[in-house]
């Protein structure tokens, strides 16, 4: 139940707020989309914790690049 809201946040985020921002992440797929395959992959906690560790990567010093859910 808990991860299912989850993954509606992150949709209404990346239908409706995502849009306004524009094209902004250095990683494929984007952070929001790797959150949420990693919540349904993994589930809610490790795919919280993977995608808390993508976070911390993706700032201006990093390259970015093609960075799929294991």
């Amino acid at each position: 139940m808990v991860k299912q809201i989850v993954i509606s946040v992150i949709v209404l985020y990346q239908r409706f707020i995502s849009p306004l921002k524009g094209p902004s992440c250095r990683f494929y797929p984007s952070c929001s989309s790797y959150t949420r395959q990693s919540i349904e992959k993994h589930g809610l906690g490790r795919g919280l914790l993977l995608a808390a560790f993508r976070l911390c990567k993706c700032h201006p010093f990093h390259p970015g690049g093609f960075d799929p859910v294991k």
